[in-house]
């Protein structure tokens, strides 16, 4: 395994641990037990609705374009950035409204992703940066919606979205890996979970991250907060929030999805994270890193000998412990991921992780993980003010 995790005292309660255990452990064989589309998109039997064949008049390009929101495309973009030393191609990713947006003078491919293919902020998008002779790939629903119109009128390619699966679990089905395809990364390699299930190590961190998240929010700590010392994991982190936010904030329930740029935050917010309302537990995130840049000595002053020789990460490694300690010593609770490698293998068992962590949490607090009801509400309340004004 890739993943390396370490536990504060205060972030695990072994009464609750053993209490929940067996529970938990149930409710894990019911949803392996299940074969779930979307637990079928995390192992390599998967079947995805595209083949690699419609894939290669798109492959010759060098710049593509990923128009979403939310799950669509926080995925993608996690995948993207995690990997960039791996990929020679260029994507950028419009995943928001701006006034001002700016024209690109490049051709480009576009992909554009909609599960429900009505996505408001999807269709003002395309409709102002899609040109008429612009390749494009859409991926959505295979049923009447604005997408589906959209792409014959533009004779661009449909990609099935899969309807069994949310935005926010879709990153291993088509729409995170028919991009990664285009990227140059290799699919297959994300799929983990088959070797994680028979994984021991995997099997109890599982189970113990989830038992002592439930323990946290139970003792009121109500902001989960990601203390990230990879900068490329930013839109990780985002992709995680969404996941987190959707999937557990209902009937009163769930968690705030704080995300922390470390060591950045050292100096602004980290004095509210030691001092301030204890109603937080802490994820220190690091990705061990072999090609990091060395300081150059020749600018080291003598005040400062002990920074000579080293490189960047061996200076953030240092901070991510110091702050552990200080942690430790305040006895603030938290867990530490460490991550041994940057590549498909390492992204894939975080994004199985992550899901499968989310959706046990969501059972045992008995609550539908996979729906997101009051966002429906503010999408209905768009329409009606957006029909009324014109």
């Amino acid at each position: 395994m890739s993943i390396k995790f370490f536990f504060s005292k205060k972030f695990q309660n072994k009464k609750i641990i053993k209490k929940k255990n067996n529970k938990i452990i149930k409710i894990y064989k019911e949803v392996l037990g299940e074969k779930s589309h979307i637990i079928k998109s995390l192992s390599k039997n998967y079947s995805y609705s595209y083949k690699i064949k419609q894939l290669k008049k798109y492959k010759n390009s060098h710049n593509y374009r990923v128009i979403g929101m939310g799950g669509s495309i926080l995925g993608t973009q996690a995948i993207y950035d995690f990997l960039r030393h791996k990929i020679k191609k260029k994507f950028l990713f419009v995943n928001n409204l701006k006034n001002n947006q700016e024209e690109e003078k490049k051709k480009f491919i576009n992909l554009i992703v909609s599960k429900s293919g009505n996505t408001i902020e999807t269709i003002v998008n395309l409709n102002i940066i899609v040109k008429k002779n612009d390749k494009n790939i859409f991926i959505t629903e295979n049923k009447k919606n604005y997408l589906q119109a959209l792409a014959k009128k533009l004779k661009g390619e449909i990609i099935e979205h899969n309807n069994f699966i949310g935005g926010r679990f879709s990153v291993l089905s088509e729409v995170g890996m028919l991009p990664a395809e285009l990227m140059g990364l290799s699919p297959s390699k994300f799929k983990q979970l088959n070797s994680l299930i028979k994984n021991k190590y995997f099997f109890n961190s599982l189970i113990k991250n989830v038992a002592s998240n439930f323990f946290l929010l139970k003792k009121k700590k109500f902001n989960s907060v990601i203390l990230n010392y990879d900068e490329k994991s930013n839109s990780l982190f985002n992709w995680y929030q969404q996941l987190v936010a959707e999937s557990l904030g209902k009937q009163k329930k769930g968690f705030l999805p704080v995300v922390s740029s470390m060591p950045r935050d050292n100096h602004s917010i980290m004095q509210l994270y030691l001092d301030g309302p204890q109603n937080n537990f802490f994820t220190f995130f690091y990705v061990h890193d072999e090609k990091a840049k060395k300081i150059k000595n020749d600018e080291i002053l003598s005040s400062h000998k002990f920074l000579k020789n080293k490189k960047i990460s061996d200076i953030i490694y240092a901070q991510k412990k110091a702050t552990e300690n200080v942690f430790n010593k305040k006895n603030i609770p938290f867990r530490s991921f460490e991550i041994m490698r940057r590549d498909e293998r390492a992204l894939g068992e975080l994004f199985s992780f992550f899901i499968l962590e989310i959706i046990l949490l969501g059972k045992l607090l008995s609550i539908n993980p996979f729906d997101q009801p009051a966002v429906e509400l503010i999408k209905k309340e768009t329409n009606k003010i957006l029909v009324k004004k014109r």
